[in-house]
């Protein structure tokens, strides 16, 4: 999977991902009420709401972009309906050709993570057959129980010829409480950041691992580092935009051959026309305000990487 997320990000000359992190507050007025006129104010009115205004941002930008970022949270608030939007907002971007990361985080003792693994990358076995759960492309994942949390996932992804974004340094203002600690004279991020080069040693496509990280945006000094750490790691960068970082921000992120990162943006797309800059889109066009935010960034970032 890694081999065709490159060739997506080489094709589209976009090293971006558009978070579909949907809150109800995003989704434009005329797009609640025809829910809500259909199911009610209920959760699966509320449910549909999301799945719609998701289906219209990807048909705006799927030609764009080589892949997505559900969240699932945005989600599992609410319950069985979300989670059935998150399962058709997932099988549609996988039917535009998108490769589907599922930013799910999870991260547990053995046994639990081994489920987690089939749940979302894998097959679960059911009598004589087996059925792909959520079937995501790629998964994130919390490598804060040890190896006993992550070797599962990484089985799963062999079999299935998919791959894992693993927590290194995260984007969020107070990841420096454990992450910058010092352990042996070195920040714990960088322990991290080696555990996830050995892990992918020999978890390899034809030149990246598909054992990747995920490190911020908001802490280019640690993305510089960690790009040495990782040489063959590929980089999930959140907090683009509205988190504050910027394409002159990311160059280091990349290796020389222009590859080796792929940044998020969430808010800055899918809610791109509630900003200044979009607004004479308006609320009626939110799909074209969020096309116009895609090659805004596309342009961003692809000059930075020029310019470095």
């Amino acid at each position: 999977m890694i081999n065709k997320l490159i060739e997506k990000i080489q094709k589209t000359q976009a090293p971006i991902v558009v978070g579909l992190d949907p809150m109800l507050g995003y989704v434009p007025g005329h797009i609640q009420e025809k829910a809500y006129a259909e199911y009610g104010e209920t959760l699966e009115g509320a449910a549909e709401a999301i799945w719609q205004f998701n289906k219209e941002i990807v048909d705006k930008t799927y030609d764009l972009i080589p892949a997505v970022k559900p969240q699932i949270a945005m989600y599992e608030q609410f319950g069985i309906e979300g989670m059935k939007a998150y399962k058709k907002t997932v099988d549609y971007c996988r039917e535009k050709g998108l490769v589907v990361i599922g930013d799910v985080k999870r991260g547990d003792i053995g046994s639990t993570s081994a489920a987690y693994a089939v749940g979302h990358l894998g097959k679960v076995q059911v009598g004589n057959k087996t059925y792909a759960g959520f079937d995501e492309d790629f998964a994130t994942v919390n490598p804060y129980l040890g190896s006993d949390g992550v070797k599962p996932f990484i089985e799963v992804c062999k079999e299935e010829k998919k791959g894992l974004f693993i927590l290194v340094k995260t984007s969020n203002p107070s990841s420096g409480e454990f992450q910058d600690q010092l352990i042996g004279g070195k920040p714990l991020y960088e322990l991290v950041g080696e555990k996830v080069a050995e892990w992918g040693e020999d978890h390899c496509g034809d030149t990246y691992s598909y054992i990747g990280a995920v490190v911020g945006a908001t802490y280019p000094e640690q993305g510089k580092a960690l790009r040495k750490v990782m040489p063959k790691s590929f980089i999930l960068v959140p907090g683009y935009g509205a988190q504050g970082g910027k394409g002159k921000d990311l160059v280091h992120f990349f290796n020389e051959d222009g590859l080796g990162a792929i940044v998020n943006s969430s808010r800055g797309i899918i809610a791109a026309y509630r900003q200044e800059a979009y607004a004479k889109y308006g609320e009626e066009n939110f799909g074209d305000a969020s096309r116009a935010a895609v090659e805004d960034m596309i342009a961003d970032i692809r000059g930075a990487l020029e310019a470095r």
